[in-house]
């Protein structure tokens, strides 16, 4: 990924402070989204809302995808590269 492809991604979660707070709560852990809303203090469907955008960039991937409930998130190397400059 070039300079201008990594800072256009930078942007795109610095303008929501959803996908932001969920990125650094994510930080280093495994986390689910009703983990992370309660930590947030936000509702479930808004950190599903930034996780499903975090995912598309590739800065958060769901380790048990087939799972219904209890899905957790760990951040990318990637994601951990971003969060170290917000």
């Amino acid at each position: 990924m070039d300079e201008r492809e990594f800072y256009g991604i930078l942007g795109y979660i610095k303008i929501s402070p959803y996908r932001t707070n969920t990125l650094k709560t994510i930080g280093n852990e495994l986390k689910i989204p009703s983990e992370i809303a309660k930590e947030l203090d936000v509702r479930t469907s808004q950190v599903s809302a930034a996780l499903h955008d975090l995912k598309e960039k590739k800065l958060v991937v769901c380790v048990n995808e087939d799972a219904r409930k209890g899905r957790l998130y760990k951040c990318t190397q990637l994601g951990l590269e971003i969060m170290e400059k917000l």
